[in-house]
């Protein structure tokens, strides 16, 4: 089976730097300090208009923080999921939980019947819940087609043993997609040991602004990012990838 391989965009010239790379699929988000929340209607149009062969998932999470959602953030959600059916993206990205750190199953049902028939990936959500066996089934009966996961681990490559223990109980009913951390350098190494097929990652490197004048010191929001250069996903860390 041909590896799969989705990389984490955070703008449209993202989307097309995966694509040139030769990357299978990207989940599209705004806020990725933040873990990624959902980007702009404009942002997912002109990364439509922008690609042709790449597979476009776009993440649906109002904001950054947990995953227990008010009701108005669920309807948000929903419309949101709603104007990403319009635009014809392939997949949505999404996950929720109820405060004691259960799948909120109920509203993932929904989720999920408002998607149709796109595809639908469950976020890293999953790494916060209590049971991951009990969510596994769970999310399977509520008719996700993939759940990404660092394996309840800072990342992937640690999380390589809960990972290959939830492809086995999966039994080919879900995805099971490693993500966080996966690189060049360890790819190979977490497909042998959990047999996994499809891997999510980053794949991006910081680029200086083109501001000639700069006025440091002036932060617009976290004083710990600099407003003079931004990460953008680069082709050729894709395409190292995909040589592995």
């Amino acid at each position: 089976m041909k590896r799969i391989i989705e990389i984490c965009a955070n703008s449209a010239y993202s989307c097309a730097e995966a694509e040139a790379g030769g990357a299978d699929r990207v989940e599209l988000c705004a806020a990725i300090p933040e873990g990624g929340t959902t980007p702009s209607y404009g942002e997912v149009k002109v990364a439509m208009e922008l690609t042709s062969s790449l597979a476009m998932h776009v993440i649906i999470r109002p904001r950054g923080g947990d995953f227990l959602y008010s009701l108005y953030e669920v309807k948000t959600m929903m419309y949101d999921i709603e104007r990403m059916k319009e635009l014809g993206v392939q997949g949505v990205v999404l996950g929720c939980l109820t405060a004691d750190g259960e799948i909120s199953t109920k509203l993932l049902e929904a989720l999920v019947e408002v998607a149709a028939p796109m595809s639908v990936t469950f976020h890293r959500a999953f790494d916060l819940c209590r049971n991951p066996f009990k969510a596994l089934e769970e999310i399977i009966d509520c008719g996700c087609n993939r759940i990404l996961t660092s394996g309840q681990a800072p990342d992937a490559e640690a999380g390589i043993p809960l990972i290959k223990s939830l492809i086995e109980r999966a039994n080919n009913r879900i995805i099971i997609m490693p993500g966080c951390g996966v690189r060049a350098h360890n790819i190979n190494r977490i497909e042998a040991e959990t047999g996994a097929k499809e891997f999510h990652t980053s794949a991006r490197i910081v680029r200086e602004s083109f501001m000639e004048y700069r006025k440091e010191g002036v932060p617009m929001g976290n004083r710990f990012i600099s407003e003079y250069e931004r990460e953008v996903t680069e082709r050729k860390l894709v395409e190292a990838l995909i040589k592995q």
